[in-house]
This record gives C-alpha cells, sequence and structure tokens, in this order.
C-alpha cells in the first residue's frame, strides 16, 4: 500500500531527544550489527535473519522492550520483529537481550509504515501485536492514531491464514475507536465475539513499568484479539 505524496501519511509517534543511559548506549554499539535490520535491505528473508525457520511475531511500538522481551523469552520456538522510533527504547531492549542471552528477536528502528511496506513480505507474519500505541485523547489529534482502516489493510496483508492481531490500550475512547475499525474489516474475526474485547495475551507475560502506571491510575486496560479469516 504506497502512501500518495499528497495523502496524509500517519505518524502516531513523536519524535523525542530522550538520551540512553550508558550501558543502553553500550549494548546499542555493540549490538544493532547482529540484531538490527534496516529499511535498505529491503524484503527479508525471515528464515535467513533469524537463522531458523519459525513463526514471526512482529511487535510495533515496543516502548522501552519489557514486554517484547519477555515474549521472547517465554517463547523461544518463536521469533519476533520490533518496530520502535524511540533510541533508548532501542537500547533498553538489546540490554535486556544482552543480559538474558535472547536472541530470538530482530529490531527496526525507523517508522513502522515504511518497515510494512517495503520489509516485511506479504502473508509471512504469524501475529502482530500493538500494545499501548499514543491515544493521542484530543479529539483534533485522532487522525494521528495509528489504528485507522488503511492502516489495518496493510497488516492483514502481512498475516498468515489464522494469524492473529493484538490490540491493547488503557484509554477507553481508544479501545472503542479499534473496535469499530477493527469490526468494519470483512477480513477479520473477533476471536472473542462480536463487539467483545478479549482477556490478556499471552504475549504479554509481564505487566510493563507502562501498564502499571496505567493500572494504579485507575484505568482500565482494553484488549482486543483477530484472527485473520481464510
Amino acid at each position: 500500500m504506497s502512501v500518495p505524496p499528497n495523502k496524509f501519511r500517519i505518524r502516531s509517534f513523536v519524535r523525542r531527544d530522550s538520551r540512553l543511559t550508558g550501558a543502553q548506549e553500550r549494548a546499542y554499539e555493540e549490538l544493532w550489527p547482529r540484531f538490527g535490520l534496516s529499511l535498505e535491505r529491503g524484503v527479508i528473508d525471515f528464515a535467513r535473519v533469524f537463522d531458523k525457520d519459525t513463526p514471526v511475531l512482529l511487535e510495533i511500538g515496543f516502548g522501552m522492550g519489557q514486554s517484547l522481551l519477555a515474549a521472547a523469552m517465554a517463547y523461544p520456538d518463536k521469533n519476533f520483529i520490533g518496530i520502535e522510533t524511540h533510541k533508548p527504547g532501542v537500547g533498553a531492549l538489546l540490554l535486556g537481550m544482552q543480559l538474558n542471552n535472547v536472541n530470538n528477536i530482530r529490531i527496526f528502528h525507523t517508522d513502522v509504515i515504511d518497515v510494512l511496506e517495503k520489509c516485511i513480505p506479504d502473508a509471512s507474519l504469524s501475529g502482530v501485536q500493538i500494545f499501548f500505541p499514543d491515544p493521542w485523547p484530543k479529539r483534533k489529534h485522532h487522525p494521528r492514531r495509528l489504528i485507522q482502516p488503511d492502516f489495518i489493510k496493510l497488516i492483514l496483508r502481512k498475516l498468515k491464514p489464522e494469524a492473529e492481531l493484538h490490540l491493547a490500550t488503557d484509554w477507553e475512547d481508544y479501545a472503542k475507536h479499534m473496535m469499530k475499525v477493527v469490526s468494519a474489516e470483512a477480513g477479520l474475526v473477533n476471536v472473542a465475539g462480536a463487539g467483545q474485547f478479549a482477556e490478556r495475551s499471552c504475549y504479554r507475560p509481564i505487566i510493563s513499568k507502562f501498564e502499571n502506571r496505567a493500572i494504579r491510575e485507575g484505568r482500565k486496560i482494553w484488549e482486543l484479539r483477530l484472527r485473520l479469516k481464510t
């Protein structure tokens, strides 16, 4: 799905200038050549990138990487690709991989639209997970929300038959928006039932600092689990 130059392009993230810690910087410098992926290499061969041909799951916007790291450790028989624009988050994930000897994650440090369009083969992913994307709560910013009809259609192109899309948010308004978008997509089946929110995803094996803060502040976690129709 190419985006015409005159069409609004989703930019659901804000560029931040946060600095990496010394340990994160060292992990980034040491491990990026091994675990980092770039747009320049084009469409990637998963079996070659991971040195094994096993199911691949994609996490979009992994933050500081706590949940993604825990999932990769809990499911060593699967491979994971993470996409994040915040460099300290990338550094933190690489540091966690180093400390825990995890090697079934590969990372893109760039915009998700570019990755999906240029690097991910069609019908190749066993799952996509998007946990706590920026809710852009102000109404005038709603068009910046990542979960939009065209974006979901792009993701569907990348899923294998029976693959699943997992979404989670701590903002009720965004949860309702997500439900509206995915319910209108004929290519998806709501695993929990039409119009129903799901139980916690098994690929979120820990409560991250971000999620814990939302819980402390009294916000409910809303989760959706969709399966690609065959």
